[in-house]
C-alpha cells in the first residue's frame, strides 16, 4: 500500500465521494479559494467548480443552516469547520435541526450531513482554541460521533459517514493532518461503531481514540519492557460506543485504564466505566482508571498544556497502578 497524509486520506475520501454521487458537496471557510485552512480540500475546487466547493462568510451559524435545509432536500452536503471550537456558534443548527429533523418529522426527512474538522488542543491556541467537544455531541440523540486516529481509518470513515443517511460529526486534529499511514489504492468503507484492537495483550486494556490513541500506544510500548502486556483498543467513534469488544477485552485482561483528551465531568471515559463496571464487574481485578485533561481551560504556556493533558507518563502509572506494580 502507498503512504499518503491525514488531510490526503480525507480529500481522497471527500473527492472520490463527489465524483461517486453528484449531490455531494463541501461548504467552509476557505475551502475553495484557499484550499483548506489546513490543505485538506486542496485542489477540489479546479476538479469540481464553485457549486460543489463553495467558500463562505465566517458565518458558522448560517452555513450550517444552508448544509440542513440541503440535506433535507435531497443533497449530501459535508461542512467543514475550521475548528469544532467555532462549531458552538452553529449548535442549534446541529443540535436542534440536524439531530432532531428525522424523529420531529416522523421519518419524513433524513438530514443526510457531515460536519467535520479539527478538534482539541493544538498547541499554544488559547483556551478557546482547545476544546474537545466530542462528548458534548456524543450525548446527543440523532448524531453519530466519529474520531478517527490514523489516515486509513480517517478514509474509510468519512467515506461511510458522507453515505450514511443520518448526520455524521466526523472530528479530526489539527496536529494529525501531516501525519502518514498505509492507505489502500481501492475504495473500502469502514463501518461507524466498530472499533479497532490495535495491540493484543493479556495484562491490561487501554480504551483511547483520536491523536490521544498514540498517548496510549506509547505508553504499552514502554510497559511492554517491564513484562506487562497491554491490549489497546482504538474506539474510532464515540457514537455508537463498541461497548462489547471493551468488555471482551476487560473479561480477557481484567483491568482496564481510559485515556482521552477532554475534561472529566460527563465525559467518554466516565461512560464506559459505567458500562464495565454494570455488565463485566466480576472480572475487574482493580477499579478503573481514566486519564482526561485536568478539570481547567487550558492555558497558553507549554509547560502548563503539558502538565494538564493526558501523556504517556501518566497513562504508565495509571496502568501499574491497576496492575499493582510499582
Amino acid at each position: 500500500m502507498r503512504t499518503i497524509q491525514f488531510r490526503e486520506a480525507l480529500r481522497e475520501a471527500m473527492s472520490e465521494e463527489m465524483r461517486r454521487d453528484e449531490r455531494v458537496f463541501l461548504m467552509g471557510e476557505e475551502v475553495a479559494e484557499y484550499n483548506g485552512a489546513y490543505k485538506v480540500s486542496q485542489g477540489m475546487l479546479d476538479e469540481f467548480g464553485p457549486k460543489r466547493v463553495i467558500d463562505t462568510p465566517i458565518a458558522e451559524l448560517g452555513f450550517a443552516g444552508i448544509g440542513v435545509g440541503a440535506a433535507m432536500n435531497g443533497l449530501r452536503p459535508i461542512i467543514e469547520f475550521m475548528t469544532f471550537n467555532f462549531s458552538l456558534v452553529a449548535i442549534d443548527q446541529v443540535i436542534n435541526s440536524a439531530a432532531k429533523m428525522y424523529s420531529m418529522s416522523g421519518g419524513q426527512y433524513s438530514v443526510p450531513i457531515v460536519f467535520r474538522g479539527p478538534t482539541g488542543n493544538a498547541g499554544m491556541l488559547g483556551a478557546q482554541h482547545s476544546q474537545n467537544f466530542e462528548n458534548w455531541y456524543a450525548n446527543t440523540p440523532g448524531l453519530k460521533v466519529v474520531v478517527p486516529s490514523n489516515p486509513y481509518d480517517a478514509k474509510g470513515l468519512l467515506k461511510a459517514a458522507i453515505r450514511d443517511n443520518d448526520p455524521v460529526i466526523f472530528m479530526e486534529s489539527e496536529v494529525m493532518y501531516g501525519d502518514k499511514g498505509e492507505v489502500p489504492e481501492g475504495e473500502y468503507l469502514l463501518p461507524i461503531g466498530v472499533a479497532n484492537t490495535v495491540r493484543t495483550g493479556t495484562d491490561v486494556t487501554i480504551v483511547s481514540f483520536g491523536k490521544i490513541l498514540k498517548v496510549a500506544q506509547e505508553a504499552a510500548e514502554v510497559l511492554a519492557k517491564d513484562g506487562i502486556q497491554a491490549e489497546v483498543i482504538d474506539l474510532r467513534s464515540v457514537r455508537p460506543i463498541d461497548y462489547a469488544a471493551i468488555i471482551n477485552s476487560v473479561k480477557k485482561t481484567n483491568r482496564l485504564v481510559v485515556v482521552e483528551e477532554a475534561w472529566p465531568l460527563a465525559s467518554i471515559s466516565g461512560e464506559i466505566t459505567y458500562h464495565v463496571q454494570r455488565h463485566a464487574f466480576d472480572y475487574l481485578d482493580a477499579p478503573v482508571i481514566r486519564i482526561t485533561s485536568e478539570d481547567v481551560p487550558l492555558p497558553y504556556a507549554p509547560t502548563l498544556i503539558e502538565a494538564i493533558l493526558p501523556n504517556v507518563a501518566k497513562t504508565v502509572e495509571a496502568i501499574k497502578a491497576v496492575c499493582y506494580v510499582k
